[in-house]
């Protein structure tokens, strides 16, 4: 039933927003050139690693960033990028995995293996389901940039927020249901909107 849901929504979604796609790829590509799309390294169901897509918000030589996580103030932010990630526009092209069946709409956020390392025996559990484009761990820390800024990112991340998300990826997947996820859906756009005022 969910997996239902998920590829009816995204498909919806991609459909509806195609013209915001295309105008953000080639606002991407006029402004900072290619490549378009950022392809992170993240972890799946089972431990599986795949390519999670985002719109590129970062001056980079290639596709893929060396970076795992990211302060708000990171110099290598384009002025594009930050108004996509404050939007959070830049998470759009995730509906794309998630008809490739790597993502759900709502679920514990896909981590970097360099992190998932680190769970501990928490990973099983955690990675039993399918990651998710938001959920109540990415609603938590919706500001995690900021939280990350003005210090050493990597190390703020391990040390403070990594043990926290644990923790509420955890609670998701030993309590989740299909109207608890229509529940986060709503929040997330609730938020989306917030933000975009």
């Amino acid at each position: 039933m969910k997996r239902a849901l998920d590829v009816t929504v995204a498909t919806i979604l991609l459909l509806a927003m195609s013209p915001i796609l295309t105008i953000v790829a080639l606002a991407i590509w006029l402004i900072s050139g290619r490549p378009v799309l950022y392809v992170g390294k993240r972890v799946g169901t089972g431990g599986k690693i795949f390519g999670m897509y985002k719109f590129r918000s970062m001056a980079t030589a290639s596709g893929v960033s060396s970076a795992d996580v990211t302060a708000s103030d990171d110099p290598r932010i384009t002025s594009l990028g930050r108004v996509l990630r404050r939007s959070k526009l830049d998470e759009l092209p995730q509906l794309v995995n998630v008809l490739r069946g790597e993502m759900s709409l709502v679920g514990p956020r896909p981590e970097a293996p360099v992190y998932v390392d680190l769970y501990g025996p928490e990973a099983a559990e955690i990675l039993s389901v399918r990651p998710g484009i938001t959920g109540p761990t990415q609603l938590r820390f919706m500001d995690e940039e900021q939280l990350l800024a003005g210090g050493e990112a990597d190390r703020v991340y391990r040390e403070t927020v990594l043990a926290q998300k644990i923790a509420s990826d955890l609670e998701y997947v030993r309590s989740r249901t299909l109207l608890g996820d229509l529940r986060l859906l709503l929040a997330s756009l609730i938020r989306l909107v917030r933000l975009r005022r």
